[in-house]
C-alpha cells in the first residue's frame, strides 16, 4: 500500500531518531492518511479516496467539487467527472 495522498501528493519524509547521547539512526515520518468516502453532489456520485487530514480540512472548507477542480485547473491531478 502505496503511503500517498490521492489529492496533494504528500508522502513520507526521512528523518533522524536522536537519542538522549545524540546518536542519529534514519527514520521515517509516515503521513497522517485517512481513507474517506465523499460524496459529489454536483455529479451524484460517491468516490473512495485516500487523503491526509490537511486534505479533509481544505475539502470541509472549500467542498469536495471545488478543490477536485482547482486541482485539475493546477494540473495536478486528472479526474474524470
Amino acid at each position: 500500500m502505496a503511503r500517498f495522498c490521492d489529492l496533494t501528493g504528500k508522502g513520507p519524509i526521512s528523518g533522524n531518531s536522536v537519542s538522549h547521547s545524540n546518536i542519529k539512526t534514519k527514520r521515517r515520518f509516515l503521513p497522517n492518511l485517512q481513507k474517506k468516502s465523499f460524496y459529489i453532489p454536483e455529479v451524484d456520485r460517491w468516490i473512495d479516496l485516500k487523503v491526509s487530514t490537511s486534505a479533509i480540512r481544505t475539502i470541509n472548507k472549500k467542498g469536495i467539487y471545488a478543490y477536485l477542480k482547482e486541482l485539475q485547473k493546477k494540473g495536478d491531478i486528472q479526474i474524470g467527472l
